[in-house]
């Protein structure tokens, strides 16, 4: 997806206006996803700032370090218009951001309250709280968070893009699980093929073999993959536009156990019904009752140890997080994992996971390898 320019400037014109409604007088974002979706510029996070300043009203404006300005006119950004303020070596550039705040310098009418974005490297935060002794500073994710889990068309496709990039690698899983070889070497071909799929970057691999597969973010080890094994793949990247994909599968190198089998079809039941569960006004809560009651019935409740599932867009895990005690309804263009896991600590583990999208009158996966367990031929 390339960014067109009326899409950004409208997205900045968004998040001025919800940071109005928030009784927010500013917004200083600096590099990471939220910077991203707001300018198209995939700023390197580094000490030195660079911080986009969005004032409820009025202009916008791009303070970066000077060595950083023709990468910042490079990148979508350039096309927008804005102020691009580059700052020297020896200036003091949070002081030049409160010095174009709202009301600089005018005592009373100075901004009051401004929102930094939630992930802002603490030693940035306390410069800023430096510089602005009299602003209260607040988090300015819920504002964000609120435009960026409502996708557009257009950030669909990407998504829908990205899904099938990484199906395409759970496709060759089975070439590269034989007995004998390490999590990490078979960690290493999936990685390759992450990249070769399309993705830009590769954000986790999770191979968890044998009763690592009862470790939900286990990742890589140099446990020898055996004969009899079930194995839990979870993977995903982002894609050059900073859409990211990400899906579980399970594989077992020869006919699984009945202990495995039986849980396995309750967790299949399970994932099923809540991806078919998916339609705008049903609750996160409900949601996520929906698989956890069908694995409760069957006996496995305190065996599901996490969350349904998390949002995903420029970043792998973002809101609206699938979990119990959120009563947020969801709506079309939300897009989000559902994941649910059974995990018998010690022996092994499962858990299935697609990305879906919230459509106007149900929902979408849009991850479509098989769901059953994957036997690979020994």
């Amino acid at each position: 997806m390339t960014h067109h320019t009326h899409d950004l400037t409208d997205r900045l014109a968004r998040a001025q206006k919800a940071a109005a409604e928030a009784g927010m007088d500013a917004l200083l974002i600096s590099p990471g996803a939220d910077l991203r979706y707001l300018t198209g510029y995939e700023a390197l996070p580094l000490e030195r700032l660079t911080c986009l300043v969005l004032p409820a009203g009025g202009d916008p404006l791009m303070v970066v370090p000077a060595l950083e300005k023709p990468a910042a006119e490079a990148s979508p950004l350039g096309g927008l218009g804005l102020d691009i303020v580059p700052w020297n070596e020896t200036d003091d550039p949070y002081a030049l951001v409160a010095s174009r705040l709202p009301g600089a310098g005018a005592g009373a009418g100075a901004a009051r309250t401004v929102g930094l974005d939630n992930h802002m490297w603490a030693e940035k935060v306390l410069n800023f709280r430096r510089v602005l002794p009299g602003a209260e500073q607040v988090l300015a994710g819920p504002v964000l968070s609120d435009l960026r889990m409502r996708k557009t068309a257009a950030e669909v496709e990407s998504l829908r893009a990205a899904g099938a990039a990484i199906d395409a690698v759970h496709r060759r899983v089975p070439e590269w699980l034989r007995p004998g070889r390490t999590e990490r070497e078979v960690g290493q071909d999936i990685a390759d093929a992450i990249l070769a799929a399309g993705h830009a970057t590769v954000d986790f691999v999770i191979v968890g073999s044998g009763p690592n597969g009862a470790s939900p973010h286990h990742e890589l080890s140099d446990r020898v993959i055996q004969a009899g094994d079930q194995v839990v793949v979870d993977i995903g990247g982002a894609m050059p536009d900073g859409y990211c994909s990400d899906s579980t599968r399970n594989y077992s190198l020869g006919a699984p156990s009945a202990e495995y089998a039986e849980y396995f079809a309750v967790l299949l039941a399970a994932q099923t019904a809540q991806c078919e569960a998916v339609r705008p006004g049903i609750t996160a809560e409900e949601l996520d009752a929906v698989g956890r009651d069908l694995i409760t019935a069957a006996g496995y409740g305190d065996k599901f140890i996490h969350r349904t599932g998390h949002g995903i867009g420029l970043e792998t895990h973002e809101e609206p997080y699938i979990v119990s005690g959120s009563a947020r309804p969801l709506e079309p263009g939300m897009a989000f994992s559902i994941e649910p896991g059974i995990y018998l600590a010690g022996k092994h583990g499962a858990r299935i996971e697609d990305i879906a999208v919230c459509t106007a009158d149900g929902g979408e996966r849009l991850n479509l390898t098989t769901r059953e367990l994957v036997v690979v031929d020994l």
